[in-house]
């Protein structure tokens, strides 16, 4: 299937693994990419741009197809070494970034300069038509329904990406809902050009979380996930546990009252890699879209990505022109 997408990032299938913290790492990202896919490796999750150069080229090792890198913009007291970061993914020679979080304005001259292509993460048309105009390549439009943080205005894909259509001339994939053949085709209807799978592949077999982690997923369904941080205007979709069921006590009793440092146990980064790396399934909060109710089983992603693939064309060939 060749979409500007694929053109784009050199890759055979317009499906792209997304950046996902203490998860994107070089079994998962090579396994995408090898594939046909876009894996992404995370570079927060490394401790230092050292360990992300490892990371690099432990992922180069098990793969000769295009991969890239997340790198997500967060407000905090002590800011990553961005820079630091950015200089080991060129020097790595990785060709496609994926940012998130706040605008790459800031560091997109270095990215081009270095010839990377840039893909932002957007939960709203507007800001999809910002990076549109500091220069990204591509973006991926984040609808309600995503695990992680949907962003404030709660406008689910069905809407979101058709409006992103209207409005922007660079390509973008659908995130947020994307499971199957049925979600990429709907996708590319709506005007995407591919789509971004996060839980999806979490419940894979290359996936480097606990076992726990992704039968838990499986045996989900599409009423589980809940909503946090509403009142810090942080909205997290994570799925429910005691610790978020901990949260949401705290938030009601709080309500617009609610600081981080109430909640900070329950949400922290250190405490979300128990759960996905130990497999303690209560010990905090940890993102997972309402897809959950549309994973079934943990296939490889050569197995995930060849279904999808072959199931789309028969979507497309026999189904849809079989109504005309």
């Amino acid at each position: 299937m060749k979409t500007r997408i694929t053109e784009l990032f050199g890759i055979e299938h317009p499906i792209i693994q997304g950046g996902m913290h203490w998860v994107g790492y070089a079994e998962l990202a090579a396994a995408v990419s090898n594939a046909g896919g876009l894996g992404i490796l995370t570079a927060l999750t490394q401790p230092t741009p050292e360990d992300l150069a490892k990371e690099i080229a432990r992922c180069r090792e098990m793969t000769d197809k295009p991969f890239g890198v997340n790198l997500t913009f967060l407000p905090s007291f002590q800011e990553p070494p961005y820079p630091e970061f950015i200089k080991v993914i060129i020097d790595g020679g990785v060709k496609v970034v994926e940012t998130a979080g706040r605008s790459p304005e800031k560091y997109m001259p270095l990215l081009k300069e270095a010839g990377i292509k840039v893909i932002h993460k957007c939960t709203s048309v507007r800001h999809a038509l910002k990076a549109e105009k500091i220069g990204c390549d591509a973006v991926s439009v984040d609808g309600f329904e995503c695990g992680g943080h949907p962003g404030e205005d709660d406008i689910p894909n069905f809407i979101l990406l058709p409006r992103a259509a209207e409005e922007l001339t660079i390509p973008f994939v659908a995130s947020g809902g994307m499971a199957d053949a049925r979600s990429l085709v709907a996708a590319m209807a709506l005007g995407a050009e591919g789509m971004n799978m996060g839980t999806r592949f979490l419940a894979t077999k290359e996936a480097p979380v606990h076992d726990r982690v992704k039968q838990t997923i499986v045996e989900a369904d599409e009423l589980q996930t809940r909503l946090v941080m509403r009142p810090l205007r942080n909205t997290e979709r994570v799925l429910n546990n005691k610790a978020v069921e901990e949260i949401l006590r705290i938030e009601n009793e709080k309500g617009a009252d609610t600081g981080i440092d109430d909640i900070r146990h329950l949400v922290s980064g250190a405490k979300g890699k128990l759960v996905l790396h130990e497999g303690k399934m209560d010990e905090a909060a940890w993102s997972c879209g309402m897809v959950a109710g549309l994973i079934h089983d943990v296939p490889s992603c050569q197995e995930l990505i060849d279904r999808i693939m072959t199931d789309a064309e028969t979507i497309i060939r026999q189904r849809l022109t079989g109504m005309l």
